[in-house]
């Protein structure tokens, strides 16, 4: 599934030397349900998953017999076989956590008690949550004995001396990342390229989040949730989304002045440069679902926390480094909160051509101040959704474009580059051209999900030289160390 490591920094190279001057990534928190990335154990620690075991072989902590082990899996070069590759991973992991407190220098150790003493506001319930969770055969907390469930000081000082290596090896693991981390966000930096993060409007149930802090969620006495998160029918599903996440209380959240919130922003803002929050919607109103509903479909929009909560995130971030997923189903008081707050919203290519020229979505009425994208991890790829359009709108996508639809993508690619939107996300499917088969999420659906991948060959220099000389041609393209090439072609890299 990638590991921050030298295959990461190579791509970022990539990217930089394709005239890129940015990189939004998907949340990179410790995923659970259903691999997915917007359901994760944590909204403040980094996935072990991506922790490079080559890195950690270079610093004598894995043999190279168990680093060949761990990099076997099951999987093909361009889908992912989570199953087998967490197992490795995480056996690899535990290994070179036990030979590290053996015999790693006491600088590196001492790093890490560094790291454990700066972060542990969090770190400890997290690594505390994640020992427990292991211990109880990866139940949720709630199907806990009732003394842990409800964190019981008695029951806890216990189990944390009962699980004393379990939780240090989740600390390790926490530390790890975060070096990792930090040095390739220095490289990309280096290059030139702005890192964008990726922060879900809420948290996964089961996660060290709900367990710490009951009392800011929707939860009744035994710690279930009254009410869930999702979205009504819309564009994506017929039913709705159903997503399962507990709802806030807002009302305490405000009277505590959005403390939470403003420690998970400045974490995230410890990652990345720029956040984009999913589903920006939720903080002018929610849609409530009842818990025991199936679907999405018997719900009700109930009013967020509004202006006092971006004025309350002034307080730490003045000049709100946010991007506003608007999505869906957006009224005049959404946009009117995010327009207030001068934050760029998203425009999405593949909404824009079932409507007529006044559609929102087509370039030519963009605002500046928005972000573009051809799709996103919850469409189809671009290929895929022209495919499977209505002839009407295939046409209107011709005709608007001057195009036979044979290269669809890179053609939507070139109009996103030639909008006067300030931001172009390019997902890396429609960079490649490539089917529905490489679609990273199908929303409303939890399996079969994030599984695609792609590897270095797929890039290659012929598709970075077309997108550099796209870059220049409209005055996007970074320095990212900048090479004197002259990329005199601007056909598609196919043609």
């Amino acid at each position: 599934m990638g590991r921050l490591g030298d295959e990461a920094k190579r791509t970022l190279d990539w990217m930089a030397d394709a005239g890129m001057r940015a990189w939004q990534l998907l949340p990179l928190g410790p995923t659970g349900y259903g691999d997915s990335p917007y359901q994760a154990f944590s909204a403040f620690a980094g996935n072990p998953y991506l922790i490079s075991l080559e890195r950690l072989a270079e610093r004598g902590l894995l043999t190279d017999t168990e680093l060949a082990d761990a990099n076997q899996h099951d999987g093909t070069p361009r889908r992912i076989d989570y199953g087998s590759v967490i197992t490795r991973q995480l056996e690899a992991l535990t290994r070179a956590e036990a030979r590290f407190w053996r015999e790693a220098d006491s600088s590196d150790q001492e790093a890490v008690h560094a790291y454990h003493a700066r972060e542990a506001h969090w770190l400890d319930g997290y690594a505390t949550f994640m020992a427990l969770k292991e211990a109880h055969g990866g139940a949720p907390w709630n199907a806990w004995p009732e003394p842990l469930r409800d964190r019981d000081d008695t029951a806890l000082t216990a189990a944390r001396e009962q699980h004393a290596t379990s939780i240090r090896r989740h600390v390790t693991w926490q530390a790890w990342f975060d070096a990792q981390w930090r040095d390739l966000r220095d490289h990309a930096h280096a290059r030139g390229l702005t890192l964008i993060g990726d922060l879900p409007i809420f948290v996964a149930y089961d996660s060290a989040d709900v367990w710490l802090h009951r009392d800011l969620f929707d939860l009744d006495p035994q710690g279930n949730p009254h009410h869930v998160a999702g979205v009504p029918p819309d564009y994506f599903s017929a039913t709705g989304q159903r997503w399962g996440n507990p709802l806030y209380r807002w009302d305490v959240m405000e009277q505590r002045g959005y403390a939470w919130w403003r420690e998970r922003l400045d974490a995230t803002l410890k990652q990345v440069d720029l956040v984009r929050i999913d589903h920006f919607r939720g903080f002018e109103s929610y849609w409530q679902i009842p818990a025991a509903e199936p679907t999405a479909v018997k719900g009700s929009w109930q009013p967020g926390p509004g202006q006092a909560f971006f004025d309350a995130l002034r307080t730490a971030f003045p000049d709100l480094p946010i991007i506003a997923e608007d999505l869906g189903v957006i009224t005049p008081e959404v946009e009117a909160l995010r327009d207030a707050n001068d934050l760029p919203g998203m425009k999405v290519l593949q909404f824009a051509f079932a409507g007529d020229a006044s559609d929102p979505y087509l370039p030519h009425n963009y605002p500046r101040n928005a972000v573009v994208y051809t799709g996103t991890h919850d469409n189809d790829t671009t290929v895929g959704w022209y495919t499977q359009a209505p002839e009407k709108e295939r046409d209107h996508v011709r005709r608007y474009l001057a195009s036979d639809g044979r290269h669809v993508a890179l053609d939507l690619l070139r109009a996103a580059y030639a909008s006067v939107a300030d931001l172009v996300i390019a997902p890396m499917q429609d960079v490649l051209e490539l089917p529905s088969e490489a679609r990273m999420n199908l929303p409303g659906t939890d399996a079969g999900n994030w599984g695609w991948r792609v590897t270095f060959d797929q890039l290659g220099e012929g598709k970075a030289h077309w997108l550099r000389d796209l870059a220049m041609l409209y005055g996007r393209a970074g320095d990212g160390e900048a090479r004197d090439t002259p990329y005199r072609q601007s056909q598609r890299p196919s043609d």
